[in-house]
């Protein structure tokens, strides 16, 4: 067992980052497709649609603040395999559903121009799964240190 002791970092860190990539993926997909229609019309296309894009990328930045909580833990022999494989999932499908919802953003907000303060909370909100999963977890490495 002691050969996957280090197991769970990988698995924060790879998980919280493949779902980044693939909701930053959708919502750019979402973007070209919304600003392919513009360019067909003659109309110049919002770059604020990069916002979208980029918001599911911050739950690897969290993946990645949790793994460096729990990397000293791991290397005094303690493992956290099921710690970092379910909260690396739920950061993981955070940015996924929150680039999906950046997707739907991209498209409503260069067919209308408009909602963009709108569409920015929605994101903030499947955003706040993944800081509560950080603050959640960070919260249980804390104690595990200190017992």
């Amino acid at each position: 067992m002691i050969q996957f002791s280090d197991l769970g970092l990988g698995l924060i860190l790879g998980l919280s980052a493949c779902g980044s990539a693939a909701g930053a993926g959708v919502a750019g997909m979402a973007a070209i497709g919304a600003w392919k229609k513009k360019y067909i019309q003659n109309k110049p296309a919002t770059f604020m649609l990069i916002a979208f894009v980029g918001a599911p990328l911050t739950q690897t930045i969290y993946g990645m603040i949790v793994m460096n909580r729990m990397y000293d833990l791991v290397f005094q022999g303690q493992s956290f395999v099921g710690i970092g494989a379910f909260c690396g999932m739920a950061m993981g499908l955070s940015s996924y559903f929150q680039g999906k919802c950046a997707a739907c953003a991209c498209d409503a907000m260069e067919e209308t121009g408009k909602g963009f303060g709108n569409y920015m909370i929605i994101l903030g909100m499947t955003e706040t799964v993944a800081l509560l999963v950080m603050a959640f977890t960070l919260g249980i490495l804390g104690r595990l240190a200190g017992a």
